[in-house]
């Protein structure tokens, strides 16, 4: 690669398309009106239910005039697993003109009251079956509307009068004439609160132009043609979920299967194989137990699976190719971003001018290639003034997908943004054909004696040395607490029984200096994760510094 400071895949270009002025009421409208008879949503929560794009658009909107009379408020609570509730709720509060908030119930009780505070929510929906099964959950007293009870007083002839029209009329003609919303742009489309990986739950306030233009990339990228069939199972509070197994579908028509719970392995798999699903997307951990739990014919009808949210441990694509026959993919987003930044394709896309000479659609270990509309830099963490690219530092992200800030937290924000810039915290770097490597968070790197140490690189060799990679959950992570002489101390967190004697003789026979071996060991009897499955880096960071 030359020492270009700057990658710029047409982000220019991209900001200027009208579509992204639009509001997601109105694209997803004409876009479910376009083939109404097209089945889109097939639910295997308990028994099948399918329903087609046209009557699903009915019901939203049927439901989305009511909403208008339940709150006054701009922001609308949503409570639900995967599923058709999701969507039919979802898609009802943006035609309602208002603003979904997809609330993470896996939080506490005090964090999902403050989201709900911060987030000014009187409203809230769900099923009674939701809240029968989630008691933990701070339920209000008032302002709770089940939406099953809900749909089942819709007035029928009504009901039936608007398919009609949906099935007759053209799409467009029917928004214009139902007032449905059709500028958003900057406008807020959707807030989401982070799970808190490394802090407090931030809230990502994401626009109907963040939304719409991330949809806009994955179809010019061809990561999910219409012709394929997507098992949806990530919880749509999580902003791949929200984004790309919600939305995406809606305005592309992109035929999904949902099932509640990425954990319910062999239930996926019975999904899969019955529905003959042909991508499966989640992250790495999620992933693991298929290995030891599933069958090579379950699956067979995969094409491939896609993987974010974390760094896929050496070795595992192989592992899942050889037992699947089905192609690993490894991707890269963040909540930030909508949330897909790059990601690695059957094959190059046709018509983006990418660095370099290849026509690759993929490279193992890189997690991909920015989608068309991105431009990148790569920052020295400690000047942030930008380098060459083909040198790891601090990853900085332009374009229309990238958030216009933090829910009431200028501070935060002021953090993040430079100007339209977004420094997302990663340290990476891109090789010679512009394929994008991540090293970590710059959260997960000691600085130790004077050198940076990365956690996930001392994670991954005790994970070999232990043979630990065919484990459903994470056996050990690594943290630091303050150390007087050098500065900071790895520790290790192990839920299982290791002598830190061994530890040590492991790292020295694998090459690694005395900075790079944990001082110390703090047994557990699980490693903290989130819901998502990614580590829970503030769940660790405790945990060794009470070491």
């Amino acid at each position: 690669m030359s020492r270009t400071q700057q990658i710029d895949i047409d982000e220019a270009s991209f900001q200027q398309r009208a579509e992204l002025k639009s509001h997601l009421a109105w694209e997803s409208f004409v876009a479910l009106a376009r083939k109404p008879g097209r089945e889109l949503i097939v639910d295997c929560t308990m028994q099948r239910r399918a329903m087609k794009s046209g009557f699903l658009l009915a019901l939203a909107w049927g439901l989305s005039r009511r909403i208008k009379t339940w709150t006054d408020k701009k922001r609308v609570g949503i409570v639900f697993p995967p599923g058709l509730g999701g969507y039919i709720a979802n898609l009802a509060v943006t035609l309602a003109g208002k603003v979904p908030v997809n609330l993470n119930f896996t939080l506490g009780p005090a964090s999902v009251e403050s989201c709900i505070r911060r987030a000014d929510i009187d409203c809230l929906l769900t099923t009674q079956r939701v809240q029968k099964k989630m008691t933990g959950f701070p339920w209000p007293d008032e302002g709770i509307v089940d939406l099953v009870e809900e749909m089942k007083t819709l007035s029928k002839p009504k009901t039936l009068a608007l398919l009609a029209a949906i099935y007759v009329l053209p799409g467009k003609f029917l928004a214009k004439c139902l007032k449905v919303p059709s500028t958003g742009d900057r406008d807020e489309a959707g807030l989401l609160f982070t799970s808190g990986s490394s802090g407090e739950p931030k809230g990502v306030a994401l626009t109907h132009r963040n939304i719409l233009s991330n949809c806009a990339q994955i179809d010019t990228a061809g990561l999910l043609p219409t012709s394929e069939k997507v098992l949806a199972n990530l919880p749509i509070f999580h902003s791949f979920g929200f984004t790309v197994t919600l939305w995406y579908p809606l305005l592309r028509g992109c035929p999904v299967v949902t099932l509640p719970s990425p954990l319910e392995v062999k239930k996926i798999a019975e999904a899969i194989h019955a529905e003959s699903a042909t991508i499966l997307i989640g992250t790495p951990t999620f992933f693991k137990p298929y290995l030891k739990r599933v069958e090579p014919e379950q699956l067979a009808s995969l094409k491939y699976v896609i993987a974010g949210a974390e760094k896929t441990p050496d070795g595992f694509a192989d592992a899942w190719e050889q037992r699947f026959g089905s192609i690993y993919f490894e991707g890269y987003g963040l909540t930030e971003t909508s949330p897909v930044v790059s990601v690695n394709l059957p094959d190059k896309p046709q018509g983006v001018d990418y660095p370099g000479e290849s026509d690759e659609g993929s490279r193992r270990g890189s997690v991909g290639r920015l989608f068309p509309g991105l431009a990148a830099r790569i920052l020295n963490p400690d000047t942030r003034v930008a380098a060459s690219c083909d040198v790891t530092g601090l990853l900085a992200l332009k374009g229309p997908n990238i958030f216009e800030g933090y829910l009431e937290d200028p501070e935060r924000t002021a953090e993040v943004k430079e100007g339209e810039w977004f420094i997302t915290g990663d340290l990476a770097r891109f090789d010679a054909d512009g394929f994008l490597y991540i090293e970590g968070r710059l959260s997960r790197f000691s600085k130790i004696g004077g050198e940076m140490v990365p956690h996930g690189t001392v994670e991954q060799a005790l994970i070999e040395a232990f043979d630990l990679l065919d484990a459903e959950a994470p056996m050990l992570a690594v943290g630091a607490r303050p150390d007087e002489a050098k500065g900071e101390a790895l520790v290790l967190i192990a839920a299982i029984d290791l002598e830190l004697s061994d530890v040590r003789e492991k790292l020295a026979s694998a090459g690694f200096s005395n900075l790079w071996i944990p001082k110390e060991m703090k047994r557990v009897e699980s490693v903290p994760t989130l819901a998502t499955g990614k580590l829970d880096l503030r769940g660790i960071q405790e945990l060794a510094a009470s070491a």
